[in-house]
C-alpha cells in the first residue's frame, strides 16, 4: 500500500502523534523507531490534547526581545526626522547625533526599511568607482532655470539657480521672466554674494546662456555670427564658460540635483500668495539649504565649507 508524502511539519507531527493519542501504540513503543526524541513526542502531544492540530504548527524559537535592540523612542525619533525632512539614514544619523544620540547609519537604514519609509528605484543601481577632482570654492558654478510649477495671479515665474561644485553652496532667486538681462542679472548677484572669486561657470544650451543652438548657429561647422550677452559679460571679468553637451543634462548634475530637491520638500509643500510671497519663502528655504548637512560634504554644511576655505 503506497504511502502519501507529508506536506508540512504539521502534518509529520500528526502522523507520530496521532496513533498515540488514540491509543493505538504506546509513547515507549513509538520512541524505539520514531526519528524524534521522546521529548519531542512528548510536548507535541501535550500540545494537540491542548489546542488540537494547531499546536502542532512550528513557532519560532527566536528571542522574543533583544537586550541591545534600539530603544522605541529612539525608532519614534527616527520616523519623525524621516517623515519631517525625507532625509537618508546617513543626514538622519548626523542629526541624532547633534542631539546627543549615536547610532550607526546602517542600523538607522534597517530600521528605515523596517517602516517601509526606503525609496524603490526601479532598476538596480550600478556601482561605479569615480575619481572626484579636487576642487575649490569658486572654481565651477553650474547656473540653470527651473520653471516655477503653476502660476502665480495667473502669470507665469522662473527660478534662477546657482551652486558651487565644491562647496554646494548655491543662490536662488525668482524672475517674472527669462531672458538674458535676468541672466547678467542673476549672475551679477551671485558674484556679489559669493565669497570667493568665481573662475568658471557651466550651463546647458539655453538661449538665455548662448547662442549656440538658436536661430541661424544651428549649422554643421557651428559658427557664431553673434556672441551672447553672458559670453560677453564672462570675457570682461575672466570668467570661463563652459556648456554641456546639447541633450545630456547629467552634466549639470549638480543644479539639476538641486531642482529635485527644490520640486521635493519646497514647491510640492507650498502655495504662494504673490511674488513677493515666493521671493520671501523661496529666500528662506535657500538659507536652510545652506545649512543642511550633504553626504558629499561628510556631514558639513556649504556654509561650513566656505568658512573653512577662508
Amino acid at each position: 500500500m503506497a504511502t502519501s508524502m507529508v506536506k508540512s511539519i504539521k502534518e509529520e507531527r500528526l502522523r507520530w502523534v496521532l496513533p498515540i493519542f488514540q491509543k493505538k501504540i504506546k509513547l515507549s513503543e513509538a520512541v524505539k523507531v520514531c526519528p524524534y526524541s521522546q521529548r519531542s513526542l512528548e510536548q507535541w502531544l501535550a500540545a494537540y490534547r491542548k489546542q488540537g492540530q494547531e499546536g502542532l504548527e512550528p513557532k519560532s524559537t527566536a528571542p522574543k526581545s533583544n537586550p541591545n535592540e534600539t530603544p522605541i523612542r529612539i525608532k519614534e525619533r527616527i520616523r519623525e526626522l524621516r517623515g519631517k525632512k525625507g532625509q537618508c539614514a546617513k543626514k538622519i544619523k548626523w542629526d541624532l547625533e547633534d542631539e546627543g544620540i549615536f547610532i550607526h547609519e546602517r542600523t538607522v537604514g534597517k530600521i528605515l526599511k523596517r517602516e517601509n519609509l526606503v525609496r524603490r528605484y526601479r532598476t538596480a543601481r550600478l556601482k561605479c568607482k569615480y575619481i572626484k577632482a579636487e576642487r575649490q570654492p569658486g572654481d565651477l558654478v553650474e547656473v540653470d532655470v527651473k520653471y516655477v510649477p503653476g502660476t502665480i495671479n495667473g502669470q507665469k515665474h522662473y527660478q534662477y539657480t546657482a551652486i558651487d561644485c565644491a562647496s554646494r553652496w548655491r543662490h536662488l532667486a525668482a524672475y517674472d521672466d527669462q531672458s538674458n538681462l535676468c541672466t547678467i542679472k542673476f549672475v551679477e548677484e551671485v558674484m556679489r554674494l559669493f565669497p570667493h572669486r568665481i573662475k568658471a561657470i557651466k550651463t546647458d544650451n539655453h538661449s538665455v546662456f548662448t547662442n549656440w543652438a538658436t536661430g541661424s548657429n544651428k549649422r554643421s561647422d557651428r559658427t557664431i555670427k553673434r556672441l551672447h550677452e553672458l559670453d560677453i559679460f564672462c570675457s570682461a571679468r575672466g570668467i570661463t564658460h563652459y556648456l554641456i553637451d546639447p541633450g545630456k543634462p547629467a552634466q549639470n548634475g549638480f543644479v539639476e540635483r538641486s531642482h529635485r530637491t527644490d520640486q521635493e520638500k519646497f514647491y510640492d509643500k507650498n502655495r504662494f500668495k504673490s511674488f513677493a510671497d515666493l521671493k520671501r519663502k523661496l529666500f528662506c528655504w535657500n538659507m536652510e539649504y545652506n545649512n543642511t548637512k550633504h553626504c558629499g560634504l561628510n556631514g558639513k554644511t556649504p556654509n561650513q565649507i566656505l568658512v573653512g576655505n577662508q
